[in-house]
């Protein structure tokens, strides 16, 4: 037919999610080299010729890529470096691979493992010095939360075993960030693990100037050997907010595949363990709001600073006062006519949060970028108990409270603070949609929860928005970027409590398909 322009790769289904309707429409999405050139009802045969690639789908649903808008590489990568230790029983075994792995190693490397057993019981300093001497030594147990460290370690990274966490351990990241040729083909063995999951964009949290990483993105989009759009953000840990670095990365990078991306930084931590900023004291501890000291006046400083420049900032707050007082910040930024903040701020977590301050957040146009799968790394029975302990269960109503979120306007995006967690779209609807712990049962707070519609626009559009590339991608639209995920079951029609049973068959980037299991 005259006019009507051919496609490379014709995607057909009866579930076709565009993001920009309530429902999935029954058609096909075609698309030419990079681009979408057609989004309709029917069997597109319009569009195709004797070169055309069709995919009949059937049910399965087409929808954007997703997008995961708070991940740390870094940490992930911690969780691979040096000799694997996952099938060692006891210190002797440990030790023994360890010291053999030593002997591979120059003498200025630092000795690095993974993978402990946390049924092992630590060794003391003592022993971790008789055995490594003066060549600092690190071992990460599996979960990351601590490690064995060995005196020459602590003294050269400044941090302990009890203080195992990554804004500690930054300097140890300077030296793990500049192996080249360990840190590249890990970085792309994690591109193609999201890859598999249908993730195609990433907000990457790098401290400071992310200690060198930046050439090798630099490299690889050069080379175009990116598989995924890398939009990255400095967090302050080891010097102040650094605005000449985030001009000079705004300047650097302005290609499709990576972007800087602005500032994030921490406020306040757990619950569980007493460092959320909280409203009202601890139900445990009547005299304790928060067990952490939050410097919220340096923390203004930076991001009225920063926001001025006109970059973004988002700012981690679990704590309903914590999301308090970065609200009273934030409505110092710039704003619109409309009072709507000019640049892109955000709050990532919510864990727990008043629903007068969601409604100031939807007022402001603050994005919030909320964890759907969090519930997937609990049981119902313990959380419960640690919400009864530390707050009480007529506060922990308030829970992951997104649906308040979506009624005051805010709009979501979802992150998995990966390492914490991995991507897992199927499960995030389980848990944000279900509202179920992994064992099942009875839903916690199904009063808060999203549909499906809404948890699937928040991966795909508003993902988007919040990297600023709404324009280009988030949406099966045509003249748009051909970033696209398949999931393998009609996730509409099935009932949610088999939903985790659900993967992702195809994943293009590009136009180009980065993973298939058709």
């Amino acid at each position: 037919m005259p006019g009507i322009k051919k496609a490379d790769i014709l995607l057909k289904s009866t579930n076709v999610f565009t993001a920009t309707n309530s429902k999935p429409i029954d058609g096909y999405v075609a698309i030419t080299n990079n681009i979408i050139i057609a989004v309709d009802a029917g069997d597109g045969t319009k569009h195709t010729n004797e070169s055309t690639t069709i995919y009949n789908l059937v049910d399965k649903v087409v929808c954007p890529g997703f997008s995961d808008v708070h991940c740390f590489f870094t940490g992930y990568v911690l969780g691979l470096v040096g000799v694997d230790l996952s099938s060692q029983k006891k210190i002797s075994d440990v030790f023994s691979t360890v010291k053999k792995y030593n002997t591979t190693l120059t003498e200025s490397d630092p000795i690095l493992a993974h993978g402990i057993s946390p049924s092992i019981t630590p060794p003391s300093l003592e022993a971790m010095d008789d055995a490594f001497g003066s060549s600092a030594t690190i071992l990460f147990c599996e979960n990351l939360e601590t490690c064995w460290m060995n005196s020459a370690a602590i003294n050269l990274y400044n941090f302990t075993p009890a203080t195992c966490y990554p804004e500690a351990y930054w300097r140890l990241l300077k030296v793990v960030l500049s192996n080249k040729s360990y840190i590249v083909p890990q970085f792309k063995e994690y591109i193609k693990m999201l890859n598999r999951r249908g993730v195609t964009s990433i907000k990457e949290m790098g401290f400071d100037d992310f200690y060198g990483f930046t050439d090798f993105l630099e490299e690889l989009e050069k080379d175009n050997a990116l598989n995924m759009r890398v939009h990255f953000m400095s967090q302050p840990v080891g010097e102040p907010a650094n605005l000449a670095y985030g001009l000079t990365m705004q300047k650097r990078f302005q290609g499709d595949f990576v972007r800087f991306s602005g500032y994030n930084q921490m406020t306040d931590g757990s619950i569980s363990q007493l460092a959320g900023d909280l409203k009202s004291p601890y139900k445990c501890a009547p005299r304790c709001y928060c067990s952490t000291s939050i410097d919220y006046d340096t923390i203004e400083q930076d991001v009225l600073a920063l926001d001025a420049k006109g970059f973004r900032y988002s700012l981690h707050a679990q704590g309903d006062a914590a999301i308090y007082k970065v609200l009273n910040i934030l409505e110092k930024c710039k704003r619109n006519t409309n009072g709507k903040l000019v640049n892109r701020h955000s709050i990532t977590d919510l864990e727990f949060s008043d629903p007068q301050d969601l409604e100031r957040m939807g007022d402001l146009g603050v994005i919030a970028e909320i964890y759907p799968q969090i519930m997937s790394i609990a049981d119902r029975k313990s959380k419960l108990a640690m919400i009864e302990e530390k707050i009480g269960i007529d506060r922990g109503r308030y829970y992951w409270n997104r649906r308040k979120m979506v009624d005051s306007g805010v709009l979501i995006s979802c992150g998995t603070d990966l390492p914490l967690l991995i991507d897992d779209i199927p499960e995030s609807i389980y848990c944000a949609c279900g509202a179920f712990f992994p064992e099942g049962g009875e839903p916690f707070n199904p009063e808060n929860t999203l549909t499906i519609t809404e948890l699937l626009t928040a991966w795909t559009h508003n993902g988007q928005y919040n990297l600023g590339r709404e324009k280009e991608l988030g949406t099966l639209t045509e003249g748009k970027l051909a970033d696209i995920a398949v999931l393998d079951m009609n996730i509409f029609k099935m009932p949610i409590e088999d939903i985790r049973d659900v993967k992702v068959c195809l994943t293009l980037i590009n136009g180009k398909v980065v993973h298939s299991t058709l």
